[in-house]
């Protein structure tokens, strides 16, 4: 009751609980709610990416980390940490508040160009291309975020650690504005490609023929993963797993079809996420545990559940 009060007062004017303690309204508003919906958004966008990556590679094992999305955020957003005194700012100023997730997704979107262009060959894109550069690019990027680890002080280095980890402990309201404009177009744009997805399932001469422009196609599904995908990890640090368990959680409920496979992940990967963190705060109370650990802990097994399927000669 009184957390409907808390919620309802501020738009209809009516105190439903009197007693409602306004320390726990600040709680609620200040802490509570900012991080539920910033969980919720990081969940949707990394699930949402994951499902759409998976269709464009046709490779049910594929995740947002393959093309180097994640490592590219990661390092661009781990420099931002390191170089912002140089630049006037600090962690907590409200321009470092934007700038985070401006640097996550353009890390994000930078190494993506850099692996499309490398995987471009007879005027299309080579998917089996695109994984091997993912790959280097990766190992490019993990050297680069060591090399901002070694410059950093004291303060930026548990800054850093901690981020890679993941967390959303830092929630606050102008990280929710500032991520929403690149999160939530890139849900609600990628299951309109639904129809051209099922098609590419085919292979892309069949979606061709069908009248797909599959290069168009490949574009937009890896820009638009890129984006929301670069600045969830900019506010919410490396979290694994949700990209790629998810949507075989949703194929197994509803079926392999992009139509409901697409805005499905986004709400199953915003739940995930929300159960997730809340165990990352409430198993070692009343300290919190990185929610990278409780993801990859719950993921992990998944995953080698679905290669030993994939051994076994079973439909991952």
């Amino acid at each position: 009751m009184s957390v409907l009060s808390i919620l309802a007062g501020p738009l209809t004017g009516w105190q439903i609980d009197p007693a409602a303690d306004p320390i726990q309204s600040a709680v609620l508003n200040a802490i509570r709610l900012p991080r539920t919906i910033l969980s919720a958004l990081v969940g949707a966008a990394l699930a949402s990416a994951g499902a759409a990556l998976q269709g464009m590679f046709r490779n049910p094992l594929a995740d947002p980390a393959l093309i180097g999305v994640s490592a590219g955020a990661a390092t661009l957003t781990a420099f931002a940490i390191v170089a912002g005194p140089w630049m006037g700012l600090s962690t907590t100023s409200a321009v470092a508040t934007w700038s985070l997730p401006i640097a996550g997704f353009l890390g994000g979107a930078v190494t993506t160009l850099i692996v499309m262009q490398l995987a471009q060959r007879g005027g299309g894109t080579d998917v089996a291309t695109m994984l091997l550069a993912g790959i280097a690019v990766n190992a490019m990027a993990g050297a680069m975020t060591g090399l901002m680890v070694f410059a950093a002080d004291d303060a930026q280095l548990r800054d850093i650690t901690f981020w890679s980890l993941g967390s959303l402990g830092g929630a606050t309201w102008a990280k929710v504005a500032a991520v929403s404009p690149l999160i939530i177009p890139c849900i609600v744009i990628l299951p309109l490609n639904a129809g051209a997805l099922n098609a590419f399932l085919l292979g892309e001469s069949e979606a061709s023929i069908l009248g797909v422009d599959v290069e168009k196609l490949k574009r937009r599904i890896v820009v638009l993963s890129a984006m929301a995908v670069g600045a969830a990890v900019s506010v919410s640090g490396v979290i694994g797993f949700v990209g790629l368990v998810v949507p075989h959680l949703v194929r197994l409920a509803n079926g392999p079809d992009h139509r409901t496979l697409l805005p499905c992940a986004a709400i199953y990967g915003a739940t995930t996420l929300l159960v997730a963190d809340t165990a990352s705060r409430t198993i070692v109370a009343p300290a919190e545990l990185p929610i990278g650990i409780v993801t990859a802990a719950a993921g992990a097994p998944f995953f080698l559940l679905l290669l030993g399927r994939g051994r076994r000669g079973g439909e991952i």
